[in-house]
């Protein structure tokens, strides 16, 4: 008996897995969320779709941060809801990141997209995946599961024209004509997989504006040809003299060192442009439909970006405010339109949130927090405090070349901002008298207060699955 029993499990397991099963007249709401890569805070008002669209119908967050400050880690948090220390994924490349790491650590048999399609959902994912993808891993036909429609650039994505795309496991070529770039393409596909779906759909866009180079569509190659970069307190930071050494060490920028950062915004405005042209193509492909009132549109980004603040000509990784928050904007059935959400919230939450509004189950090992709540204007009792920011310095030399930052963890509650670094140097400011984080009072603060940040600090990069939800309130 035990032998026969033993071979109907073998047999069980050889089955393939069962179609997820969907409900006549199912009325759960459709989800998109739009990912822009390294977009800042603060220049959603300059895009009339995204303003119009997104900001003036829906809810935006005032304090939304990342788990790490650098495209992959914070691109694995959002798939899995976990911390960089929990999913492993450090960097952008092999060994210690990138898709090759996401994929050896067998972390792509459990993400928001198989969540969402095996509680029912026809589920797409345009766009940008994860670095190097499919790097030494796959290759350029693999599709990872979770995805009914797949088209990701596997080759020179980030140019936006001339690159190759993978459209659901078959590579194609697209050249350097107008039709050709990329945003307008997800354009494109966005429309015919929400015209085309006869179920409730996830659809998961990931643009690449405005990452380097920033390439704008040829129709937006003159556009804002006076704007110049914020010049915040923060911008060309005049003392770094109480500052850890990587900054401590950089000189001012130079007079042309500004206008590059100047000229490097527009060129970033303009591709913008681009992802805010994909977001009115989804809401008028939404409105053909019928279904734009029964849809939850999220638009945010991977992480922030730093131009010129704090003598940093460009780039990210850093625990600043430019590279950690992040813009959050969500309309859909019952989200007050207009109206400004201040409980603070990270890129974890994003996908036990979409879970939860699709009647997804949410693994064991997610650590975020459903935003639900407060997108319906009931925000629990207890809420998080502060959030975790990790980043790992890259052993590839080229990519450790992008970043003078050392490793570090970071805390940032509603009033301070935490950092140690491998260096054991710190820093510590207080954002109500400081907000734009000129003066490091590590050395002169409480020591009451830099113990009770240190302790938090440390519950928190140690912290796994539900654990995460109680660190988060430390006192």
């Amino acid at each position: 008996m035990l032998k026969v029993l033993c071979r109907l499990a073998c047999l069980l397991l050889l089955l393939p897995a069962a179609e997820p099963t969907v409900a006549q007249g199912d009325s759960r709401p459709n989800i998109v969320v739009v990912l822009a890569d390294d977009l800042e805070t603060g220049t959603l008002p300059l895009f009339p779709n995204i303003s119009r669209h997104l900001v003036d119908q829906g809810a935006s967050f005032d304090r939304f941060f990342v788990t790490n400050s650098w495209c992959c880690p914070s691109r694995a948090s959002i798939l899995r809801s976990q911390h960089v220390h929990s999913h492993g994924v450090l960097t952008n490349t092999a060994p210690e990141g990138g898709f090759d790491r996401f994929h050896a650590l067998g972390l792509e048999r459990s993400t928001l997209g198989t969540w969402m399609r095996q509680a029912g959902y026809r589920t797409g994912l345009m766009g940008k995946f994860l670095n190097h993808y499919p790097g030494e891993a796959a290759d350029e036909a693999y599709v990872p599961p979770g995805w009914d429609e797949w088209d990701v650039p596997v080759r020179k994505l980030y140019e936006e024209y001339g690159y190759r795309l993978n459209e659901n496991g078959v590579p194609r070529d697209y050249g350097w004509q107008e039709e050709d770039y990329l945003s307008d393409v997800l354009a494109r596909k966005a429309h015919d997989f929400i015209t085309g779906s006869r179920q409730p759909f996830f659809l998961y866009l990931a643009p690449i504006g405005p990452h380097n180079p920033a390439n704008p569509a040829h129709r937006h190659a003159h556009a804002f040809p006076l704007a110049m970069a914020p010049r915040t307190p923060s911008f060309n930071q005049t003392d770094v003299s109480g500052e850890p050494y990587w900054l401590r060490n950089r000189p001012a920028l130079a007079m042309d060192a500004e206008a590059d950062v100047d000229e490097h915004y527009r060129r970033r405005l303009r591709a913008m442009l681009g992802v805010d042209d994909l977001v009115g193509s989804v809401v008028s492909a939404l409105r053909e439909t019928g279904e734009l009132d029964d849809t939850y549109i999220f638009f945010t980004s991977d992480n922030g970006f730093h131009l010129g603040t704090h003598r940093l000509k460009q780039g990210k990784t850093t625990p600043f405010e430019e590279a950690i928050k992040i813009p959050l904007v969500v309309r859909g059935p019952g989200v007050a339109a207009g109206s400004t959400i201040t409980h603070m919230g990270a890129t974890i939450d994003l996908a036990p949130t979409v879970a939860e509004l699709g009647g997804a189950t949410v693994p064991a090992f997610a650590e975020g927090r459903s935003l639900v709540p407060l997108l319906r204007g009931r925000p629990p009792s207890e809420w998080r405090e502060h959030v975790l920011v990790e980043f790992t310095r890259p052993a590839n030399r080229s990519s450790a070349a992008q970043t003078p930052v050392p490793a570090y963890q970071a805390l940032r509650t509603g009033q301070h901002t935490y950092v140690r670094y491998e260096t054991g140097e710190r820093q510590l400011y207080d954002l109500n008298a400081d907000p734009y984080q000129l003066t490091n009072l590590a050395a002169t603060a409480d020591p009451a207060l830099v113990a009770r940040l240190d302790r938090q600090l440390t519950a928190m990069a140690a912290c796994s699955g539900a654990n995460c939800r109680q660190a988060d309130r430390l006192g």
